[in-house]
Parts: structure tokens; C-alpha cells; sequence
């Protein structure tokens, strides 16, 4: 008996939104990422693309425990010798709040092409609308 490896072609994509609001922010990360892989489905296969379109709403309602909005820090570096920035999570909401659940989702794909690949079929809207209803997206509950 042969193990079956799903072929790209193949596979069927489906799209999905998820209602950021209120939940919390790396069990969200970590339902969407499992989502974008494709672990959810019975024919993944580690090596192919098999995941889903993930649509995120109201990102700027994202929920953390404790005091990380004031003590968490998102840090970017530009490769040159002191290129480090750092923002905390407050004034990262204030600017960009897409930018906290992409870092967050980012984190637990691949590393490498098929990881790229992965985080171009997220898309996070920090508003209850999104201009992908002809798409037809499913509910996505946790």
C-alpha cells in the first residue's frame, strides 16, 4: 500500500472568514495557520500547497491577556548595523492592527517558499466588511 501525496492541481480551495473580535490573539494565529497549511483536510501533504483562503475581519478588535498590549514588542530589522526598530502592540494597533495578527500567523508557517506562498492567501481587514464576497466564504468557527 502506497501513501498518497496530493498533486497541486488537485487540491480544492476553499475560502473562509473568521470574526477577530474578542478572541485571543495565538489561538486565533494558530487555528488560521492550520487552516492555511492545510492540516485540516485529510489529503495534506507536507511538501504542497493544500490550504485555504483565510479572510480575517475587525483584526483591530484582536483580544491579549495581561499587560502584553503595553509590554509585548514587535521588532523589524532592516539588515544594517543598528536597523532595529521596536513598536509595542499598543502603538502597533494605533498604526497598522493587520500587522499583529499577520506577524503572529507568520510565525507558525514554513520558513521558506511554500511558507510565502501560504501567507498570500491571508487576508486581514481591520473593518466587518471585505471585498471578497464573490468568493462565497464559509463561517470559520473555534
Amino acid at each position: 500500500m502506497t501513501t498518497y501525496m496530493a498533486k497541486p492541481n488537485e487540491v480544492e480551495k476553499k475560502w473562509y472568514v473568521v470574526d477577530a473580535e474578542d478572541k485571543t490573539l495565538g489561538r486565533l494565529a494558530s487555528k488560521i495557520a492550520t487552516v492555511l497549511r492545510g492540516k485540516h483536510k485529510p489529503e495534506y501533504t507536507p511538501h504542497v500547497d493544500t490550504g485555504d483562503f483565510v479572510i480575517v475581519i475587525n483584526s483591530d478588535k484582536v483580544r491579549l491577556t495581561g499587560n502584553k498590549w503595553d509590554q509585548k514588542n514587535h521588532y523589524k530589522h532592516s539588515q544594517y548595523p543598528g536597523g532595529l526598530k521596536t513598536i509595542t502592540y499598543r502603538d502597533l494597533k494605533k498604526k497598522n492592527p493587520n500587522e499583529i495578527i499577520r506577524h503572529a500567523v507568520k510565525g507558525m508557517v514554513p520558513s521558506n517558499k511554500l511558507g510565502k506562498k501560504m501567507m498570500k492567501k491571508l487576508k486581514i481587514y481591520n473593518r466587518p466588511d471585505h471585498p471578497h464576497q464573490a468568493q462565497k466564504p464559509q463561517e470559520l468557527e473555534f
